[in-house]
């Protein structure tokens, strides 16, 4: 599928969990001037490449926001609100603060909207849950998101959390090494960046 808005995947986002991609939408949160997310075709790309929604989703509600742009550009402003509270929130934690009342309640009012989609379902092995109705819902890409965020928020991967130590990334990750040292969202690039930085350094205190 082919849509005008920003690639995700050039990003190489880390897939680990998915509010932590959602978070990582932005490459800096202290600095949003470069942030993915700049328009509601975007946040459809994002929700593509994350698993979020189905090729057949995202060309639905790309017609709808064609025709209903105002509402389209109020979920987007939405969906940045929510990023940057659940940012703030898991960000505190891998410092090991406590997060900010004002964070906690923008992110329990988009849990609350997601958990009204919501129902148990029969399965071929029991039941489990199932977003259900708002097919045409511009909103529906946040549900899985705010959910995502809770488990995380209520399982014991959140004493792996951690946030990239580059410096211009803020990205949050798991940190599953074996001996749980990892420092960077990638070794790739903000470890390779950091290397540099620091053979530079040495490189010119030699001279």
């Amino acid at each position: 599928m082919k849509i005008d808005a920003f690639d995700f995947s050039t990003t190489e986002p880390l897939h680990e969990q998915l509010a932590l991609d959602f978070t990582n939408t932005t490459p800096y949160h202290v600095n949003l001037s470069e942030d993915h997310l700049r328009t509601y075709a975007d946040l459809l790309s994002w929700s593509l490449d994350a698993g979020s929604l189905s090729d057949d989703d995202v060309h639905r509600l790309l017609d709808i926001a064609t025709d209903r742009p105002g509402e389209a550009e109020a979920v987007l402003q939405k969906a940045i609100r929510v990023r940057e509270a659940l940012y703030e929130i898991l960000s505190d934690i891998a410092a090991e603060q406590t997060p900010k009342t004002g964070d906690l309640d923008t992110f329990n009012d988009a849990l609350s909207e997601a958990m009204a989609h919501m129902r148990i379902v029969a399965t071929g092995n029991g039941f489990g849950w199932s977003w259900v109705g708002g097919e045409d819902n511009l909103e529906r890409m946040l549900w899985p998101v705010v959910w995502s965020a809770a488990e995380l928020l209520m399982s014991d991967d959140l004493k792996y959390l951690r946030e990239c130590g580059g410096h211009d990334c803020d990205w949050l990750f798991l940190d599953t090494s074996r001996n749980h040292s990892r420092r960077w969202c990638s070794m790739d690039t903000c470890g390779n960046r950091a290397k540099a930085r620091r053979h530079y350094r040495r490189a010119r205190s030699d001279n």
